[in-house]
């Protein structure tokens, strides 16, 4: 597939979000703690304390958050997004933190161009969470990822759980928030937000957790040093949107020559996340 098809493959899915908004607004949240629980958050996954030697290329890097975290662990990183405001945010935290630094290029790229991820060459760590469920095309471009990765490296993926009908009631949620006017959608999210944290409300008093059932609401911090707040309109609003079971994604990707060695599975509507590892005989 050429450069331009698989650009013209991601635009045919309009309308969609505008994912690099919202990582904007986030870089003002950004701190050091933010920072340390992204590199925690990779060091827990991958089971490696340091990255010093390896490269590492961040499909979708969306806020450059992710990338910063595996630079700081001595990686050398590329990262690309389709979308452009995403790639101003990897560039904006390239320059407040590694400003001129050879070993982290940022470019706009699609995951579903594989010639473009042909001339980068293979990666020692492919990472990409969250993203290829957004594509418009999510088995081309988990296809995709899977040939970034050098013999003996490794896949990180997280993607949306398939919980059935929740799941089609999700992108209609989704692509009701992309279709709206601008003025709209901040009520629509607003809305819906209330609703999710009402539900929340009711399930958690039992189990005498109102905190748990309030975070979503406050916004406070999630993991890899994410905000609930941004987290939200991003979950909102995300569009394309496709989805699928731990254990259709564990078979898709060993049929291509990989073996799992560590995952968190979800039984609710976030991501199964996976991390699998390449056989050094691959091809």
């Amino acid at each position: 597939m050429d450069r331009q098809l698989g650009a013209r493959l991601e635009l045919e899915f309009e309308p969609r979000f505008a994912f690099g908004e919202n990582w904007a607004q986030f870089l003002g949240a950004l701190n050091e703690e933010r920072i340390g629980a992204a590199q925690s958050a990779l060091q827990e996954m991958l089971g490696l304390e340091s990255f010093g030697g390896l490269r590492f290329l961040d499909i979708g890097s969306g806020s450059g958050l992710m990338s910063l975290a595996a630079r700081r662990m001595g990686a050398s990183v590329h990262s690309f997004d389709f979308d452009a405001r995403s790639v101003a945010c990897t560039r904006e935290l390239q320059r407040r933190f590694f400003p001129g630094d050879a070993h982290w290029r940022v470019e706009h790229g699609s995951a579903l161009d594989r010639d473009y991820l042909g001339r980068l060459g293979a990666f020692d760590i492919v990472y990409s969470w969250g993203v290829l469920h957004h594509t418009g095309a999510m088995w081309l471009a988990l296809d995709n990822a899977a040939r970034s990765v050098t013999p003996g490296g490794t896949l990180f993926i997280a993607i949306y759980n398939d919980q059935g009908g929740k799941s089609r009631v999700w992108w209609l949620i989704k692509r009701g928030y992309v279709g709206l006017p601008r003025i709209c959608r901040t009520p629509y999210s607003a809305m819906i937000r209330l609703v999710a944290v009402v539900a929340s409300i009711v399930r958690h008093p039992l189990r005498l957790r109102p905190r748990a059932a309030l975070a979503p609401w406050l916004g406070e911090r999630r993991e890899r040093g994410m905000s609930a707040k941004y987290d939200w309109i991003d979950w909102i609003g995300g569009f394309p949107y496709e989805f699928a079971s731990f254990e259709t994604l564990q078979a898709y990707i060993e049929s291509h020559g990989f073996t799992l060695v560590n995952a968190r599975p979800t039984t609710g509507w976030g991501c199964n996340q996976l991390v699998f590892r390449r056989s050094r005989c691959a091809g």
